[in-house]
């Protein structure tokens, strides 16, 4: 893929997850308090306002405050500046792998956001589960770097079924 076709799936991608990113937490926060919770499909889906100062399920929300700055936004911002130079000057990289870093980018972008401007907290809002087994709360951030993980996966498996 050449650099203006990417640059513009870049540019496309990322943005779209910040701007879908910003919003519904713009929306949770001002439609939902920290006790309300609605409830979709039975109670498979739910909607509910949380601040997490964590990573993923709230791991190291326990850590000092210094090290969550070092960690989620100075560390994180150095990695999607990577990111970013890596897809601008990568000569062979897929369409596929393109989406997939894009989509990690602009998800890591929507939380770092969060970071800087919300004390070091990211809003979440989103659950998924049935009965007891549930999904942690998450944001739309957080699907955009699930589904670029998994789109780079599939283009790993696919590459080495290709080379073997």
């Amino acid at each position: 893929m050449k650099l203006p076709q990417r640059a513009v799936l870049i540019v496309l991608l990322s943005a779209a997850c910040v701007g879908c990113d910003r919003l519904g937490k713009v929306l949770a926060r001002q439609a939902l308090s920290e006790s309300d919770k609605l409830s979709y499909l039975n109670d498979i889906f739910r909607l509910q306002y949380m601040e997490n100062q964590g990573a993923f399920l709230s791991i190291w929300s326990n850590a000092s405050e210094n090290f969550r700055f070092w960690f989620f936004i100075i560390s994180v911002g150095l990695f999607l500046a990577g990111v970013l130079i890596f897809l601008l000057t990568s000569k062979k990289i897929s369409g596929a792998e393109t989406a997939g870093l894009s989509l990690i980018l602009g998800g890591g972008i929507g939380n770092l956001i969060d970071r800087v401007f919300n004390d070091g907290h990211v809003i979440d809002f989103m659950n998924v589960g049935i009965g007891s087994l549930r999904t942690g709360v998450f944001n739309v951030a957080d699907i955009a770097i699930s589904v670029g993980g998994v789109l780079l996966l599939a283009c790993a498996f696919k590459n080495r079924e290709t080379a073997s």
